[in-house]
């Protein structure tokens, strides 16, 4: 089975090592001006995850999607557009496309696979790859759980026959707009724990848990998708990944933003913020807890300000 990855971020290269592993021809593809992409090339290492000399680099998108039957893309969400305008003008057939990414457009609120599926022919296998999980546990060992969702059931079940190993327990997904929106702002709230943490208040998180998952379950809902997914790996099971692990870009960068110390990239979750409010007022739903990390971010309101604010809100029944 051969599968091409794009991306050669953290996340992607771990991707490209799981599924070597599993005895798949592996081919990794980066931008030809990406220097993270070159190091990884010339050295076979990232220092979480080393290469054997059977996965190969490839910087030209067409040779990379030659002959390839799955391609999984792990990229930064809002430049998905691009790529896959680039792969419109290659040929597609027999491919199965997989989205192994968390996030919702900004500039449309469109989820990730409605932007993808502008662009693929009708009869591409599309899905995405979502749940918790952090590559130093993995490459440590550590076993986890996730979710592959799709509008087609046999690209879920030719997926996780694929994917399947000791290491990844794969569960089919039931509700691929819910598993979506879930994943996506499973985001926000990782920002939300960490200024949670710079301010000193981490025992507020098990509330950030509770009222975050039901603010993302009501507005599922509202888009047609079924509530009972924010509870699931995509959302809630991903929290601990993401709300308390030291390994959290998002965590980092909501804790370092409220410190006002400054982080070497802009965190996912930053862009996902203004999709999801873009989404709250476009299905009436309002979304407290992500209007307070958009205070805070693009507000230049202070933190604890804002946390204030949410606590004034007035009483209203828990579910």
């Amino acid at each position: 089975m051969k599968i091409t990855v794009i991306g050669s971020g953290r996340w992607g290269s771990f991707i490209a090592w799981y599924l070597s592993g599993l005895e798949k021809e592996v081919t990794i593809y980066g931008r030809p001006t990406s220097e993270q992409f070159s190091k990884l090339r010339q050295t076979r290492t990232n220092g979480l995850v080393t290469f054997s000399d059977a996965v190969l680099f490839c910087d030209d998108l067409e040779c990379a999607l030659e002959g390839a039957q799955i391609v999984v893309i792990s990229i930064p969400s809002q430049s998905l557009r691009g790529l896959m305008q680039q792969m419109s003008q290659l040929s597609m057939a027999g491919k199965t496309v997989v989205l192994c990414m968390k996030g919702i457009e900004a500039a449309t609120g469109k989820r990730l696979t409605e932007v993808a599926e502008e662009f693929l022919p009708p009869e591409t296998g599309l899905a995405v790859w979502v749940g918790p999980g952090h590559v130093q546990d993995f490459t440590a060992g550590i076993p986890n759980c996730m979710v592959i969702d799709s509008k087609k059931q046999e690209t879920k079940r030719f997926l996780i026959e694929q994917f399947s190993g000791s290491l990844i327990r794969f569960y089919y997904g039931e509700d691929l707009l819910g598993n979506e929106v879930g994943a996506a702002s499973k985001n926000v709230i990782g920002i939300a724990a960490g200024m949670l943490d710079g301010l000193n208040k981490t025992a507020l998180k098990g509330a950030l848990m509770s009222r975050g998952t039901r603010e993302i379950a009501r507005l599922i809902k509202a888009m047609g998708g079924n509530e009972i997914s924010a509870y699931g790996l995509a959302h809630l099971g991903d929290y601990q990944a993401t709300v308390f692990s030291p390994y959290s870009h998002n965590r980092a960068f909501g804790e370092r933003f409220v410190r006002g110390e400054h982080y070497g990239e802009l965190a996912e979750g930053v862009a996902t913020t203004r999709a999801m409010l873009c989404l709250g007022q476009q299905y009436g739903v309002e979304l407290p807890i992500c209007q307070a990390v958009e205070a805070v971010i693009h507000g230049g309101q202070a933190a604890d300000k804002v946390l204030s604010d949410l606590f004034l809100r007035s009483q209203k029944a828990e579910f």
